[in-house]
């Protein structure tokens, strides 16, 4: 699913389908977590989880799907270091399976003073460039990248993510009534495309019909009512 009006383009089933794969996958877990922002949270998503051929195929499928059916436009993807490189290279090989074969480039956390040197590897950034992580928590991964990829010469265009929480952002320490996505899409520009969403998760324990479920779904739906944020 994405923001705005290409949210709906996306499909409802998609998102249901990952949220289950997600599950089923071990990659997202029900409990108590402690977030970065110290919150104790009834579930965590762990992408770095998605850690074999098969699992990481089906991922990058889930991206690539979402993709397309957003209808955001892009000339090529970006992997920020570390989690977002396997991801760009990943969803670029089933970008190109399924028609749209698109360059990819990614940057390195140090910059090499031999061979072909600097912190970029891959094609060069130009056109609009999509960013592709996990997650976006502050939105401080984004803006790093953002900045890479003005400096280049390129525009950022976009930036896709499995898993939308839907929850208020921190600022030194405080909570703000933005959540990372809606400060990436409103201030810096940006769309943003995920695959699921807080909304989504929530949908899928309702559909669950176990007692289990049912007991998740209520501690989620706590959470969101407290750290929730408006969506749009």
């Amino acid at each position: 699913m994405v923001d705005s009006g290409a949210q709906a383009a996306a499909g409802g089933g998609l998102a249901q389908d990952f949220v289950r794969f997600a599950v089923e996958s071990g990659v997202l877990r029900f409990g108590e977590f402690k977030t970065k922002a110290g919150r104790l949270s009834p579930y965590f998503f762990n992408a770095g989880l998605f850690d074999d051929g098969g699992k990481l195929g089906r991922l990058a499928e889930f991206y690539a799907k979402a993709l397309l059916a957003s209808g955001i436009e892009f000339d090529m993807v970006f992997g920020p270091a570390y989690k977002g490189i396997p991801l760009a290279a990943t969803v670029a090989v089933e970008l190109a399976r399924q028609g749209r074969n698109v360059p990819f480039a990614y940057n390195r956390k140090e910059a090499k003073d031999h061979g072909e040197g600097g912190t970029l590897v891959g094609a060069p950034l130009q056109g609009r460039v999509l960013i592709i992580d996990d997650v976006m928590s502050a939105g401080t991964a984004a803006r790093e990248s953002i900045a890479l990829i003005r400096a280049a010469g390129a525009t950022p265009h976009a930036v896709a993510i499995a898993l939308d929480r839907q929850e208020k952002a921190t600022e030194n320490g405080q909570d703000v009534e933005h959540s990372a996505v809606q400060y990436v899409r409103r201030q810096l520009g940006l769309q943003v495309c995920a695959i699921a969403t807080l909304a989504d998760l929530l949908q899928y324990l309702s559909l669950g019909g176990e007692a289990a479920m049912a007991e998740h779904r209520e501690r989620v739906l706590a959470y969101r009512q407290r750290y929730g944020v408006e969506e749009g």
